[in-house]
């Protein structure tokens, strides 16, 4: 994985995972020890889903440029509708606490998106090749 998507992939786990902690204290606290392992398994699954995506837009760019945003556009839809799938499936479930669950997936997925746009906006990544661009001599 080469430096910058490592970096990105860093800035953005970090605070999803962060959060994620925090909401596992807070729901341990609130409803036991269901809360707790719903909001872990909330945590888990968007750190899943999202890095996946996250390597695979990577992966997207490197191979496809010309698709990049398209490929962006899309996967962020999947992954929402994926985890609008996961809360439908795990609604009636006696494994976990479901509001801790669907907060905790609510909340880790906010903080993922806005830390991965705050990522690219500091990263120094060139958009345009100095090498193809210049003049043929």
């Amino acid at each position: 994985m080469p430096s910058n998507d490592a970096r990105i992939l860093l800035h953005t786990a970090v605070p999803t995972a962060a959060v994620g902690a925090l909401a596992t204290l807070v729901a341990g606290l609130v409803a036991g020890g269901s809360g707790a392992l719903g909001a872990v398994v909330g945590v888990l699954v968007v750190l899943l889903f999202m890095g996946i995506g996250l390597l695979v837009l990577q992966r997207t760019a490197k191979s496809l440029p010309h698709l990049f945003q398209a490929m962006g556009l899309l996967l962020y839809v999947a992954q929402l509708l994926l985890l609008f799938v996961f809360l439908a499936l795990f609604k009636n479930t006696t494994l976990f606490n479901f509001k801790a669950f669907a907060f905790t997936l609510l909340a880790t997925t906010v903080v993922w998106v806005a830390a991965q746009a705050r990522a690219y906006m500091k990263a120094k990544i060139m958009y345009i090749d100095p090498d193809k661009t210049g003049p043929k001599s």
